[in-house]
């Protein structure tokens, strides 16, 4: 796809690769829909993109499905169309076990990395169809591919995103959509802060290379211009991919000893 001219909704845009995302885009030519909870966080953003840039800012609750289901009429209102959705919000859960977790802390992940997910894709589907050709991205994470002791829930839902990102590429395989899903290694974003679990771990002191979140929204946005339908960001995503195929016990058995060694890490894996 060619990215100038095009129109594109990216959710998360407050901070971390959804910011990155949507100031790449711009950079290329793109018109912008930016989605965030924080509409302090949508301004940061809509300066850094420059008073030139196309870029709309929509206050939204990404698991409020009136609220969304109201967004792709908003976004059609400023931009004339929707060419492409990439979804980037998401948050993680206190780095604790299971049995140390609350119900509601559990449902807020759930609430907004596969509910959230889910009302973004439901909403702009009729509209991505319509398009000649269109683009939608939903962000996973290696903790898709396997899970990560202390992000459990977390983890359990971005392994939902990467299958029901995987049913759409089978559903829309001979539509004019291409479905991405795109699984980030460690990234150095703030999304322990904004999650409200900063009793995380440090990436630094654990010698964790990180990927940092322009080079991870450029990988994203080749792949929208490519079509890739899988996208793997950092060399820890790509070897923990080949591992959690080949040998997928060996690979939980692995990241439990790392976490275990690097008790209370604060390194993002979405």
């Amino acid at each position: 796809m060619d990215i100038s001219g095009k129109t594109f909704v990216v959710t998360g845009v407050s901070n971390g690769i959804g910011q990155e995302v949507a100031l790449e885009l711009v950079r290329r030519g793109a018109k912008v829909a930016a989605v965030d909870l924080s509409q302090a966080g949508l301004s940061v953003t809509a300066d850094k993109a420059g008073a030139n840039a196309s870029l709309s800012q929509h206050a939204v609750d990404i698991t409020d499905r009136a609220a969304v289901q109201a967004l792709p009429d908003a976004v059609i209102a400023a931009h004339g169309q929707v060419d492409g959705v990439i979804n980037c919000a998401g948050i993680i859960q206190k780095f604790v076990p299971v049995m140390e977790l609350e119900y509601a802390d559990i449902e807020r992940v759930i609430n907004v990395n596969l509910w959230g997910t889910i009302n973004i894709n439901k909403a702009f589907l009729p509209a991505l169809t319509a398009r000649p050709q269109a683009s939608l991205v939903n962000v996973s994470s290696m903790g898709g591919l396997t899970p990560f002791p202390g992000q459990t829930a977390y983890s359990a839902t971005k392994g939902a995103v990467r299958l029901w990102t995987e049913g759409l590429q089978a559903e829309l395989m001979d539509t004019n959509v291409t479905v991405s899903v795109v699984y980030p290694g460690a990234v150095s974003t703030n999304i322990a802060e904004n999650s409200g679990a900063e009793d995380g771990l440090d990436a630094e002191e654990s010698g964790i290379k990180m990927t940092t979140p322009g080079d991870a929204a450029a990988a994203i946005v080749s792949a929208i211009e490519t079509g890739k339908a899988r996208v793997r960001i950092g060399r820890d995503a790509v070897a923990l991919d080949v591992l959690s195929r080949l040998m997928p016990t060996r690979a939980i058995q692995l990241i439990a000893k790392k976490m275990k060694e690097a008790a209370g890490i604060d390194a993002s894996v979405s």
